[in-house]
């Protein structure tokens, strides 16, 4: 897991107070500009979150690609419906954390992989909760 350590430095970008619909178009919009700090917004808890590059189809339907990179918070105690990433018997992984009686299951988001039970030989950790993701569309 390749993981990168977002420094204290503010990262400010003109913002377009405004949204956009994804359907048919809309009128022009009235051009409204300010700035929007995505290190608060991506980075609310500085000294706990990371970023790591996802590697893999499984979580493709939870809108998180392969070669996307996720933010991760540590400070977030992870519940269920979260997506978390976990350290599992020596390797890790992304996946969304479910509750299921009195099981934790890690599910993957395509229909293709088969959720995995977490039982009392399972080695685990939860590393962080997924908090966003940033996807190069051009790829």
């Amino acid at each position: 897991m390749e993981a990168l350590k977002m420094s204290g430095m503010s990262i400010t970008l003109p913002f377009v107070n405004s949204s956009i619909p994804a359907g048919f178009p809309t009128p022009a919009l009235d051009y409204q500009e300010e700035e929007i700090d995505l290190s608060r917004l991506l980075q609310p808890n500085p000294a706990s979150t990371f970023v790591i590059s996802v590697k893999g189809d499984s979580m493709v339907d939870a809108n998180i690609p392969d070669g996307c990179m996720a933010i991760v918070d540590r400070s977030i105690r992870p519940s269920t419906g979260d997506i978390i990433v976990a350290a599992l018997n020596g390797e890790y992984t992304v996946k969304r954390l479910v509750k299921a009686g009195r099981s934790w299951v890690l599910h993957p988001e395509n229909q293709f992989y088969k959720p995995i039970v977490i039982t009392e030989d399972t080695d685990f950790q939860v590393w962080g909760v997924v908090t966003a993701v940033i996807v190069d569309m051009r790829k």
